[in-house]
C-alpha cells in the first residue's frame, strides 16, 4: 500500500517540492477504491503506469522503458490487452505498465474501464501522462483530473519535434509551476527525453522513500 506523508511529521520540513505531503481532495479516486483482499500481494519492483489518450507514444516510450523484456496479457476477466515489462532505473528495479488508452478517468468504454482500475491500484507507485505536444490543451483535461485523484504524476510531453515544426513553443518549467507536478519534454521516438523521464523517476521514487522513512 502506498504510503504518504501525514502528520505528526511535519513534513514541510522536507527539502523536496515534489513531495506530495499536503492534503489532497481525493474524492475521484476513493469514488472507486476497491476492498482491499484478504491477503496482500508483496510488490519486490517499484510499479510505475504509462497513461495516455491513443496514438501519443504511449507504446514507444514504453520499449523506450523496457526494451525486449515485456509481457502482453489479459487484464482478468476481459479480452483487453496489457503490457508490463521490467527495467532497471539507476539501481531501482522498476515494473512499467503500458496501460490501455483512455480519455477519461470517467470510463465509457472497457478500455478506458481497465485503465482506471490499474491507475488505482495501491501498489502504484507513479502515473506517467503523456501526452502529444501539438495537442497539449486539450489532453490537459485528464491531467487535472489524475492530479485531483490524488495520484503521483508526471507529466511526460512527447512529439516535441512535431510541436518544433508548427512552431509550437512549450516552457515546461512554467507547466510544473503551474500544475505542481514534474513536466518532461520528449521525441520518444528519436530517444530524446528518455534520460530526462528516468531521472525524474528515480528522483520521485527516492523523495516518497524519504518521505516514507518519516
Amino acid at each position: 500500500m502506498r504510503t504518504i506523508c501525514t502528520k505528526p511529521m511535519n513534513c514541510h520540513q522536507c527539502s523536496s517540492n515534489s513531495c506530495h505531503s499536503k492534503p489532497q481532495n481525493n474524492w475521484l479516486k476513493s469514488l472507486f477504491a476497491k476492498p482491499l483482499a484478504s491477503t496482500t500481494k508483496v510488490e519486490t519492483n517499484t510499479e510505475i503506469a504509462l497513461v495516455g489518450m491513443p496514438n501519443v507514444g504511449k507504446s514507444v516510450l514504453f520499449n523506450a522503458l523496457t526494451g525486449i523484456y515485456a509481457t502482453v496479457s489479459n487484464y482478468p476477466g476481459t479480452t483487453v490487452e496489457v503490457s508490463r515489462g521490467k527495467t532497471q532505473i539507476g539501481e531501482l528495479p522498476v515494473e512499467v505498465v503500458d496501460t490501455p488508452g483512455m480519455y477519461s478517468l470517467l470510463p465509457i468504454t472497457e478500455e478506458e474501464k481497465v485503465a482506471r482500475d490499474l491507475l488505482m491500484r495501491d501498489s502504484l507507485a507513479l502515473a506517467i501522462h503523456v501526452v502529444e505536444a501539438k495537442n497539449l490543451g486539450r489532453m490537459l483535461t485528464l491531467t487535472f483530473q489524475l492530479i485531483e485523484a490524488g495520484l503521483p504524476l508526471i507529466l511526460a510531453i512527447n512529439m516535441m519535434d512535431e510541436a518544433a515544426r508548427l512552431k509550437i513553443k512549450i516552457d515546461p518549467l512554467a507547466l510544473e509551476e503551474k500544475l505542481g507536478i514534474p513536466v518532461v519534454t520528449m521525441s520518444a521516438a528519436q530517444g530524446i527525453g528518455i534520460d530526462q523521464l528516468k531521472r525524474r523517476i528515480a528522483n520521485h521514487v527516492q523523495e516518497n522513500k524519504l518521505c516514507a522513512a518519516y
